[in-house]
Parts: structure tokens; C-alpha cells; sequence
């Protein structure tokens, strides 16, 4: 174990090379970025992958997110499904709102009943692999899609989604980190941009196809239909998905704190500026072969003690103000995203508009695309400030530098609930309040 240091500041990186240092490896596109953190010279280190392997793990990524909120699909159809069920709709609402909770650790911190899924998934995933979780997580799902049209009664509405929650906990905490193992620090926005991109428009767009589903075969179908989808989806991760758990001997913090003190040296202008900075005539070990990628949980990375640290340490971490704040910040978003899917179906399905359930799920094509233009503005564009902030900064990003970009958000959010909300008691045109 190595003594902590004072000194480092979790989320520093040391971004851009202002100093011009010859021993920081640079990214070949831009030969001012250091490639943090630094790839190791192991062949099986998910860093030194070629672009294309890299790109095929994230589209898995992708695949897992989306067919995950699929199985969420019941936003458009609750007044149907509480008439043919006699459950009430506040019971659905409730229902959905903790399979939705659960699934967020950030918000369910603040909550007493749920919420500690990921506490049990997350220390899991990262000591016995992250495949098997994610395998696991679809599984799970498949299986509770597969119960949804058997439901009768309210406490087995509510045992559901809180067993589906719990198990959908993987798509809201551990997508970011998969994608972190892959990507270096200047190009991870535009890859969890395009995760939230999939993660919450899929949330959008399965309710609008459940629409045309009941109308066509009834709400049962719009189960099955999940179902089969995210079983297609596992059998597709099963053979495609890597694992990309990889302990390294440091920090992106520490190497940023080592990086901005050491004294340049002479740039050397021969020195490679690839992507990949370590050749594959320098890369030492065995590469794994197919058969051994698809272990359902390939070794073990960390030991029983750092298990059981990671099972309370975000509790803990709660002291931070920062921490609170980002929780707190995030967990309000998610609850009035609930309350837009919770309200859809009961306002647009009564006078004035009277639509019938496909044409709910459409009401659902204004937030898609918001989704999209919101995602590639926090991510693609949030990259580039990043880098350009951190040139102001001796090279140095700080976590907090993109919390500029949220002054948009903090003008469009209040007036986006305030529109809906006023507008569902004032019954405006459907089109202004798909805005």
C-alpha cells in the first residue's frame, strides 16, 4: 500500500502540455494534449487497444444503455394498463418511480429505502469484473419484462420495479467508468455525452414506440417485445463485450501533481505523437485470446478489504460539499424527468387532447430531440472547453472548469417544468408543450 498524499486532488488532470515537456506522451491529433492517464506497455491494457476495438466496446456500451431503458417502456401506456389491471395509476407512477430511483445511486442517497443496489453492483464489478455485471444486469431485466404481464396486484407492481431497479443499477453508475477505462481524459466527454445520449433517450423513445405496440397488440406485447429485445441485446454482449478492468500503479490525480511540478526538459521533436503512444513491437505480455475474453468474470482485481471500502466509501464521500452538491444536483434532474414521464400518459390521455397511446409516445419526440442537441453540447463541445480552459490553467483541468456549461442548463430547466406544469392546467396546444 502506498502512503496517501496530501498533496493530490482527485479529478486533476494534467491536460495540456504547456510546459512542453519530452518525457509526457502526447495524443497524435493534437501534439499540445497529454494522454491521461498514462497507458501502460501491457498488451492487455484497455488504453492501448487499437480505435477500433475501442469503438466496438462502446457501441456495446450503447447497447446495453438503450436496451435497459427499453425495458422501461410503460411510460406512454400507465392509464391503459391501471384499466385493465384495476391497479391505480398512482401505484405505476410509485412503481416506475422506484425502479427508476433505485437505479441512480446519486439520487437514492437521499432516500432511506433504496437506492443501495449500486453500492452492492458497483464494489462488485470492480473486483470481479465488469462483463459478468452487465451480463448479469440484461439477464435480470429480460426476466423481469417477462413477469410485468403476469402482475395482478400493487405489491407485486412494487416488488418489480424494485427487483428491476436493482438490478438496473449497472446503467447508472458503471457505463461512465467502462467508458473511462477506454478513453483518455480529453476524449471521455464525447463518449459520455453520447452515453447520455442513449441512456435517457432511450427512456424518450421506448415510450413512443410502446404507443403503436398497445395500439397493435395490446400493452402485454409491449413487454414481450422488451423482453425479446433485451435478450437479443445479451446474446450480442455476450460474444462482443470485453472485459476492461486493469489495475495500474497510478493515479490520473498523482500523475497530474508529478507532471505539473517536474522541471521541463528539451522537447524532442522525433518523439512519437501517435494515439496509441506505445508501439506494438514495444508492448510486452500475452494477449488474451477470443475464448478467454469471454469469461463471464476473467480474474480478480482488487482484494476483499478495497471490496468492502467501496462498499461504504461513497457514503462517507457525502461529507464533501462537492459531493453533496453533484448528487444533489443530479438526483433534481432525474426526479422531474420521473415527474414528466409519471404526468405524460394521465394528462395527455384526458380532455382537452383525448390521444390515444401511440400518439402519447410521439409527445415523446420533442425531449428526443433536445436530447440530442443537449448531448453533443456536453459532450463533443464540453471536451474542447475543457482543453481550452486548461491552457488558461498551466495545463491543468480541474473537474468544476465544465460547470460554465451548465449556465444553460440553469435558464432552460426551470422554464421547461414551469412550461409543462402551467401548461397541463391551462390545457395549451400539445405542440408548445412538446417544446
Amino acid at each position: 500500500m502506498h502512503d496517501i498524499d496530501d498533496s493530490v486532488v482527485p479529478g486533476s488532470v494534467y491536460l495540456v502540455d504547456v510546459q512542453e515537456k519530452s518525457t509526457v506522451v502526447h495524443a497524435g491529433n493534437d501534439g499540445a494534449i497529454v494522454l491521461s492517464p498514462t497507458p501502460s506497455n501491457n498488451i492487455n491494457d484497455p488504453l492501448n487497444w487499437s480505435r477500433s476495438r475501442k469503438l466496438l466496446h462502446v457501441t456495446c456500451i450503447m447497447i446495453y444503455t438503450s436496451t435497459i431503458g427499453i425495458g422501461t417502456v410503460l411510460y406512454s401506456i400507465l392509464q391503459p394498463i391501471s384499466n385493465d389491471t384495476g391497479i391505480p395509476l398512482a401505484t405505476l407512477n410509485a412503481g416506475t418511480g422506484y425502479s427508476e430511483l433505485i437505479s441512480t445511486l446519486l439520487l437514492l442517497m437521499f432516500t432511506i429505502v433504496a437506492g443501495w443496489g449500486a453500492l452492492i453492483n458497483q464494489p462488485l464489478a470492480l473486483t470481479f469484473g465488469k462483463r459478468g455485471i452487465y451480463l448479469i444486469s440484461v439477464l435480470g431485466n429480460t426476466a423481469m419484462c417477462l413477469w410485468t404481464p403476469y402482475i395482478k396486484t400493487k405489491s407485486q407492481w412494487i416488488a418489480s420495479k424494485i427487483i428491476q431497479g436493482y438490478l438496473c443499477t449497472p446503467v447508472e453508475s458503471l457505463c461512465e467508468v467502462s467508458i473511462a477505462d477506454v478513453f483518455f481524459a480529453h476524449e471521455r466527454g464525447t463518449y459520455i455525452g453520447m452515453y447520455a445520449l442513449f441512456l435517457f433517450g432511450s427512456n424518450y423513445f421506448a415510450p413512443l414506440i410502446a404507443g403503436f405496440i398497445y395500439d397493435g397488440q395490446g400493452w402485454h406485447w409491449v413487454m414481450y417485445w422488451a423482453a425479446i429485445i433485451n435478450f437479443g441485446s445479451l446474446i450480442v454482449l455476450f460474444f462482443l463485450m470485453e472485459e476492461t478492468n486493469f489495475v495500474r500503479n497510478t493515479s490520473e490525480a498523482t500523475e497530474a501533481v508529478q507532471l505539473s511540478t517536474k522541471v521541463g526538459t528539451e522537447k524532442d521533436d522525433n518523439e512519437s505523437t501517435t494515439s496509441n503512444p506505445v508501439s506494438s513491437g514495444d508492448l510486452t505480455g500475452v494477449p488474451k485470446t477470443y475464448l478467454q475474453r469471454l469469461a463471464l468474470f476473467g480474474g480478480r482485481y482488487a482484494s476483499n478489504k478495497l471490496l468492502f471500502t467501496m462498499t461504504y466509501r461513497p457514503v462517507i464521500l457525502l461529507r464533501f460539499p462537492v459531493i453533496f452538491w453533484a448528487g444533489f444536483q443530479y438526483g433534481t434532474c432525474l426526479v422531474w424527468y420521473n415527474v414528466l414521464n409519471a404526468t405524460c400518459s394521465l394528462i395527455l390521455s384526458e380532455p382537452p387532447y383525448n390521444f390515444r397511446a401511440s400518439f402519447v409516445g410521439l409527445s415523446y419526440l420533442g425531449p428526443l430531440i433536445g436530447m440530442l442537441i443537449g448531448t453533443f453540447y456536453s459532450g463533443w463541445v464540453g471536451d474542447r472547453f475543457a482543453v481550452r480552459y486548461a491552457r488558461r490553467t498551466n495545463g491543468i483541468r480541474e473537474p468544476e472548469h465544465r460547470l460554465w456549461l451548465m449556465v444553460v442548463s440553469l435558464l432552460l430547466c426551470p422554464a421547461s417544468l414551469i412550461l409543462w406544469g402551467v401548461g397541463a392546467s391551462k390545457g395549451i396546444s400539445w405542440a408548445l408543450r412538446s417544446l
